[in-house]
């Protein structure tokens, strides 16, 4: 008895042992993560020029971030193209000021250098040696774009991006013109019962984007897709609602949130919805329904490479429903946003407003724009070139850093974040000039290298480098036509209840809407 209670006192001995032991290894290595390393490369980064906010233990600065957000999004701004930067990216804006145009912040204990000077920008996107990739994304992004050409690496990567290429090549984009102009009529017959109303354009072009993407990409109109467009949209609301908060390792993984909750029946609906297209799409081919097999549109190759037993990189089920979520979304995104913005600034300028529709009406006069005709829109082009680069869809781009690497004369940590905010680059006086806050589509009269002094790498609405926008003719073609379609019917002005506040979700957007007056043009 003796014996046994001797045993069970060194079990207990040796277990509790084991508990602490576990208990101090975990310690330790929270710790080293959340305080030690922080320190470490913040101290690195100083001795090499660089400054920055202090790191502030787990959090970093995202409480200061969040702080000036809230504050900025609570007061009225006026409207001035001066206050995108500040309004948008406010964190940034004030420490590009404090801290020179590179720059360490924290996002929680994780490390990002704020990176702003063209030559180092232009370094990173290359990406020569594979040593900046794309950061791996965050839990919310990932439910949202899975692992498709936005977010994967490496030979994955290669295989959807030659199929993207493909299906964005110019002749496949001009295939596409028809189902585009079908779209932008549908709304504008609907704009008839507004003549002379108020309509909130930003909603509109959210409508038509969508519309254009699911005639052009997946052969289906908008109202077929619209419960997958009603849930991406929720889904990306989630996104930007947590996008500065910092989750405790392991304890998150225990714990679900309300948005986590969400997000995963959102992610599963999304899932079912495209699966379905899928076995629609399947069907029609196998009862021979589709003459062209499964299609010749995105949906169409994706399905062709996945059924393609020739094929070395054939695509599992799951790469094809990761890159229709990734389509739908970067598909009207970024276009609904280009076409707001650009609306914004010809209502307010009529000036411009006015040579656009001149140009418009001599080479289209009241007919359908045309192919040829699109690529002679030389003012159309300039209006554009100068709406994205005021209001850029994306306004901060991240990359990674793989391995200890040089950048510059900087010698950078491994798996340091690189952010690279976009609207810093456009909207810097020492690139664009004194007037780079005013709205002014000449400066690229003369093509992009006299708009910025020969530093090309200062105009990034689309990315640069291998990983940039596989749609952006896509969203400029998009951009032409409808604009092109408006300026043909009517005259439009800025409505006195519109509120200039550009927010941030996926790419920039009016918070309020964009409120515009239209008035049927009376050709004589």
């Amino acid at each position: 008895m003796v014996v046994a209670m001797g045993t069970l006192e060194v079990i207990f001995y040796l277990s509790n042992c084991g508990v602490c032991l576990f208990l101090l290894s975990f310690l330790i290595k929270f710790f080293s993560k959340v305080w030690w390393t922080p320190i470490r490369i913040q101290s690195m980064m100083r001795s090499q020029g660089i400054q920055g906010p202090d790191y502030r233990f787990y959090h970093g600065n995202t409480k200061e971030i969040i702080h000036r957000a809230t504050n900025i999004l609570s007061n009225p701004k006026k409207l001035s193209h001066q206050n995108v930067f500040p309004t948008v990216l406010p964190h940034i804006f004030s420490w590009v000021k404090l801290y020179g145009m590179n720059y360490l912040s924290w996002h929680g204990p994780e490390a990002h250098l704020v990176v702003t000077e063209p030559n180092l920008v232009k370094e990173i996107f290359n990406n020569k040696d594979g040593a900046f990739p794309k950061p791996e994304p965050e839990e919310y992004f990932k439910k949202l774009l899975g692992d498709g050409i936005v977010t994967t690496r490496g030979e994955k990567w290669f295989t959807l991006r030659k199929l993207s290429n493909h299906a964005f090549h110019a002749e496949c984009l001009k295939g596409m013109i028809p189902a585009m102009i079908a779209s932008v009529e549908i709304m504008l017959e609907r704009w008839k019962y507004h003549d002379g109303k108020e309509i909130d354009a930003f909603q509109e072009f959210k409508v038509l984007t969508s519309e254009i993407i699911s005639r052009t990409a997946f052969g289906s109109s908008y109202m077929e897709g619209q419960d997958i467009f009603d849930m991406l949209i929720r889904m990306v609301v989630i996104i930007s609602r947590n996008k500065y908060k910092i989750r405790i390792p392991g304890i998150s993984n225990l714990v679900k949130t309300a948005d986590d909750v969400e997000s995963d029946k959102l992610e599963q609906g999304i899932r079912d919805s495209i699966i379905n297209m899928m076995k629609r799409r399947e069907e029609a081919a196998i009862m021979g329904q589709s003459s062209g097999g499964f299609g010749s549109d995105f949906l169409g190759l994706l399905l062709k490479e996945h059924h393609d037993d020739n094929s070395d990189r054939i695509i599992s089920v799951e790469d094809v429903i990761d890159e229709c979520k990734t389509f739908y979304v970067a598909g009207h995104e970024t276009t609904s946003s280009s076409i707001t913005w650009t609306l914004l600034l010809l209502a307010i300028h009529i000036d411009w407003q006015d040579k656009a529709r001149k140009e418009v009406l001599e080479l289209f006069g009241q007919q359908n724009p045309t192919p040829d005709g699109l690529a002679r829109l030389k003012t159309m082009n300039m209006i554009i070139n100068e709406a994205l680069r005021l209001y850029p869809p994306a306004v901060n781009v991240p990359r990674q850093v793989q391995r200890q690497v040089r950048l510059g004369k900087l010698i950078l940590p491994e798996n340091m974040v690189i952010e690279i905010p976009v609207l810093a680059i456009h909207h810097n006086p020492q690139i664009w000039g004194e007037d780079v806050h005013l709205f002014k589509p000449e400066r690229f009269a003369e093509g992009l290298a006299k708009a910025t002094n020969n530093n090309v790498t200062a105009y990034l609405p689309f990315g640069l480098g291998p990983r940039s926008c596989v749609g952006s003719n896509f969203a400029i073609t998009e951009t032409k036509i409808a604009l092109s379609m408006i300026l043909q019917r009517y005259q439009f002005t800025l409505s006195p209840t519109y509120v200039h506040s550009p927010i941030t979700l996926i790419t920039l957007c009016p918070q309020h809407g964009l409120q515009i007056r239209l008035q049927p043009l009376h050709l004589g």
